[in-house]
């Protein structure tokens, strides 16, 4: 069995963007070799998130307004969390809402997603550099 592991980094110009990473990650498939096994990829941050979806702009700005119904970031005021001097109290929450990370299986060298299914990046504390890793393992 062979491991690959590579650490994929943004900086996001917003408190809060989704940034489509299908192809950063096929990239990392095609160099690990690896034709048959499983593809970790998780947010190395507590205020991040990756997931699968649909890569369609409407449902990214539902996803947002979404979130931000469930835990607005203002006023910073209402969570706790914020009260050792941080203001992202609510992205600790979007965060366990999206998800810390996604496993795909992969077959003859490709991943076997489902139809529309696309790895986003959700960040929700941005405008720093945070990272994601991918791990590979498989044969």
């Amino acid at each position: 069995m062979k491991s690959f592991r590579k650490e994929l980094w943004f900086t996001t110009p917003h408190r809060r963007d989704y940034i489509n990473i299908t192809a950063d990650v096929e990239k990392c498939l095609k160099e690990s070799g690896i034709r048959e096994g499983i593809c970790l990829v998780n947010a190395m941050h507590i205020t991040a998130s990756v997931y699968i979806n649909d890569a369609e702009s409407g449902l990214i700005q539902d996803y947002d307004d979404w979130l931000e119904g469930l835990a607005p970031h203002e006023p910073i005021s209402h969570y706790r969390h914020n009260r050792t001097g941080e203001d992202n109290g609510d992205a600790h929450l979007k965060r366990q809402i999206m998800g810390r990370e996604v496993v795909v299986a992969i077959t003859n060298g490709e991943f076997d997603f489902g139809p529309w299914e696309q790895i986003y990046y959700a960040e929700f504390d941005g405008r720093r550099r945070k990272r994601v890793l991918v791990k590979i393992i498989g044969e």
